[in-house]
């Protein structure tokens, strides 16, 4: 059974920081990309960052030059390093990962942890 375990959010002025954790156990053998996704009340799902299992990286618009995805692949463990938050980040964050489980691959997510921006 693997589970994934989200960290690290909670109340953050505008211009704050914040990181977050994800961290991945169960029968993992390995795992491909890595995800973060956000949900704001009464919107859709949106895909935030992904990061591929040889560290290539990918950001929404909005984030870039601002979030930093990384991972530890020996910890099965991903990050998200917020910076410079601003009133449109809060949402509910979402880690995702996709894990070979033969003959196919899976996606698995985590609980979510709450993102607040406010002053």
């Amino acid at each position: 059974q693997v589970q994934l375990v989200e960290s690290g959010g909670g109340l953050v002025q505008p211009g704050g920081s914040l990181r977050l954790s994800c961290s991945a156990s169960g029968r993992i053998f390995s795992i491909n990309n890595m995800n973060w996704y956000r949900q704001a009340p009464g919107k859709e799902r949106e895909l935030v960052a992904t990061i591929t299992r040889g560290g290539g990286t990918n950001y929404r618009d909005s984030v870039k030059g601002r979030f930093t995805i990384s991972r530890d692949n020996a910890k099965n463990t991903m990050y998200l390093q917020m910076n410079s938050l601003k009133p449109e980040d809060p949402a509910v964050y979402y880690c995702n990962a996709e894990i070979p489980t033969p003959p196919s691959t899976k996606n698995y997510w985590g609980q979510g942890t709450q993102v607040t921006v406010s002053s």
